[in-house]
């Protein structure tokens, strides 16, 4: 863990240590292809990392050869969704904790007996556990933020507080100058996925609520009709109707999001995971964000009334999982072990500037974003941390009602809060 900061978020985030599992005999290693498919082909230094490891495979067991496929996740998920019910497929993939289907369906294996746990993370590993096993090796952790151009926000005349957190008159204020300014006020797009739209409306549910009634919220057991979820919506609805999105808001999708905000054609502010550097700290050449770009991270806004203004969102979000149709199942375990050592943790760290669910000793950071991850660890300071995200607690319905309500009608400006409160309790409220 980072020593010196007691933070849950900094000792999962900074760090991978997992010892590599011994294969139990040469001969089921000697000439073996192990297949393993991955999101994130666009992410260079995530590439870098992964192939590593896979290179590390290799060199310790002679005879291995490990291929990666490089994808991005809408079309890995339509390739498992062909493969895993036939039996084929890769053995080791790419997942995330939402995608419980996957357990459900009998795709992945328990992973107790095969990873060393002791050098992950406990809160990490919980998102994986179903049923009492384990079965997802988190190697990705992230917190809510909303990044911003320090530049941009100088010249509008306003000043963010020394918290990094406006409160929500504020936030709404500073919404209408940017529109105002011929700005966009917040880069966000729901074009390839089903949640960041609900960035600014989750993260204010969570501040107004407190983390208990948050999570009953988003598991059937708090009406969205109670009056604290109704204040939320409202102020949400007054932040939209002030122009607060990109008039392609339902078609951009999250890349493009990422481009928008910090090249063309600019906006004030970006609500990400932390994730965010994966495509922002690429070469500008291949997209990424310009080396002299202010970039800057503040709170979600505080709620009036809130009961966790210092709660925030932590979650696992990159994580590998194992076929149950595969035939090399050890081997598949030394690749996702191979990818937890604590020098690979350095190099996650200091390439990919992003948390971790896997345990390091790192003291300092370094390299050419250093300043960054700095501002980052900063903004976790005092925070009270909400493990899951909504799109990992919800189910069925209303998995699919928060997709396409809280993520795309209500902040794309086409339901009412009447409508939303509806529409959310139909699928998702169990009484």
């Amino acid at each position: 863990m980072l020593r010196g900061i007691s933070l849950p978020l900094c000792a999962a985030a900074l760090g991978l240590a997992v010892v590599a599992a011994p294969l139990g005999g040469r001969a089921q290693a000697d000439d073996v292809t192990l297949e393993v498919w991955s999101h994130e082909a666009d992410q260079p230094a995530k590439v870098a990392f992964r192939e590593l490891a896979a290179r590390n495979v290799e060199k310790a067991h002679p005879g291995v050869k490990v291929k990666i496929t490089w994808y991005e996740k809408n079309p890995m998920l339509a390739a498992l969704k062909s493969a895993l019910p036939a039996g084929k497929g890769p053995d080791a993939f790419y997942l995330e904790p939402g995608f419980v289907e996957y357990i459900t369906a009998g795709y992945v294996i328990p992973l107790d007996d095969l990873i060393d746990w002791n050098n992950i993370e406990p809160w990490a590993r919980k998102v994986w556990i179903h049923g009492g096993k384990t079965y997802g090796v988190p190697q990705e952790a992230y917190t809510n933020e909303i990044y911003y151009d320090k530049d941009a926000l100088k010249k509008l005349g306003i000043e963010l507080p020394a918290s990094g957190q406006f409160t929500q008159a504020q936030f709404l204020d500073v919404v209408k100058k940017t529109k105002a300014a011929g700005m966009t006020p917040i880069a966000q797009g729901v074009g390839d996925r089903p949640f960041p739209g609900a960035y600014v409306v989750g993260e204010a549910l969570l501040r107004k609520l407190g983390p208990d009634d948050y999570l009953r919220l988003f598991t059937g057991k708090l009406s969205f009709a109670d009056p604290r979820v109704a204040e939320v919506l409202k102020w949400t609805k007054e932040v939209v109707d002030a122009g607060a999105y990109p008039k392609n808001f339902m078609t951009l999708k999250l890349g493009e999001s990422h481009y928008y905000f910090y090249l063309k054609p600019g906006a004030l502010m970006l609500p990400m995971g932390s994730w965010y550097t994966g495509r922002a700290f690429v070469p500008e050449d291949k997209g990424g964000q310009p080396a002299n770009f202010p970039l800057g991270v503040m709170q979600f806004p505080a709620m009036d009334g809130g009961a966790c203004n210092e709660c925030k969102t932590s979650a696992v979000g990159a994580s590998f999982v194992i076929n149950a149709a595969t035939k090399h199942k050890d081997l598949a375990a030394a690749f996702l072990n191979a990818m937890s050592t604590p020098e690979m943790g350095k190099m996650w760290i200091e390439t990919i500037y992003l948390q971790t669910g896997i345990k390091a000793d790192v003291k300092n950071f370094s390299g050419p974003h250093a300043a960054y991850f700095t501002e980052l660890m900063e903004r976790q300071k005092g925070a009270k941390y909400f493990i899951g995200a909504p799109q990992d607690l919800t189910t069925g319905e209303c998995k699919d009602a928060f997709a396409q309500v809280l993520n795309s009608g209500f902040p794309g400006g086409l339901l009412s809060v009447d409508q939303a409160v509806q529409m959310m309790n139909k699928s998702c409220y169990k009484g």
